[in-house]
């Protein structure tokens, strides 16, 4: 990925923006996967980044999981960073907010009105921005606490035959030495199906599982694990 960082006030979010997206096709020729906006704010010793980062992302190189669920006429839902990660491809309603916690409301809220057989498809970024990168163990306690509260009520509003599961896309262990994504394997959570231990499974292996629950051909390498 080819990140770039402006002062939103001082040189301006719109034309940070426009600098991304400019560059974007350049670099996905060269094929770097993301060109990412990082806008932030305030003064030496007290930059803060902002909630308007924006991720110009390289088409998938093959039909993603949100595009079998679209393509067989099922319903798509994104929330957050998904609309960015997947260029908008295979997806049909996009939420976003500020904040995780904007966030979550748009994910308790898809859990009463997201149609039947549909996918719903949610990223959460503050445990990697604010906790995980930044080493702030006793944030990255607290946002987890918090997410315990939010996951329970999640749960609570499924309807019989939902799936849910719980994974990320990389470790961010905030006890580590740098501040670089950390290598850990991580955790692969399922809710619907009964208790049962899966093993070491693969993302492809979970894009499979989902599309078998949903009745979707898969047409990835994934076997599912459910």
């Amino acid at each position: 990925m080819f990140q770039i960082a402006c002062h939103e006030e001082s040189f301006g979010l719109d034309r940070l923006l426009k600098l991304c997206a400019d560059l974007a096709p350049t670099l996905h020729a060269m094929k770097v996967g993301r060109v990412i906006a990082r806008p932030f704010t305030g003064s030496a010793g007290r930059f803060k980044r902002t909630a308007n980062r924006r991720d110009f992302a390289m088409d998938a190189p093959a039909p993603t999981l949100l595009d079998w669920v679209q393509g067989v006429g099922r319903a798509t839902y994104a929330v957050g960073k998904i609309g960015d990660i997947f260029s908008g491809k295979g997806i049909g309603d996009l939420r976003k907010g500020k904040s995780d916690l904007d966030l979550s409301e748009h994910l308790l809220a898809l859990a009463d009105e997201a149609a039947p057989g549909s996918l719903t498809f949610a990223n959460f970024v503050e445990f990697d921005s604010l906790f995980g990168h930044r080493r702030d163990v006793s944030g990255y306690a607290r946002a987890l606490e918090w997410f315990d509260g939010v996951a329970g009520r999640f749960i609570a509003r499924l309807r019989p035959g939902d799936m849910a599961i719980f994974t990320a896309d990389h470790g961010n262990d905030p006890t580590w030495t740098s501040s670089d994504h950390t290598r850990e394997r991580v955790p692969v959570l399922g809710w619907g199906l009964g208790a049962r231990a899966v093993g070491q499974v693969a993302f492809a292996d979970v894009a499979a599982t989902i599309a078998g629950h949903l009745g979707v051909p898969a047409q990835g390498p994934g076997r599912a694990f459910a």
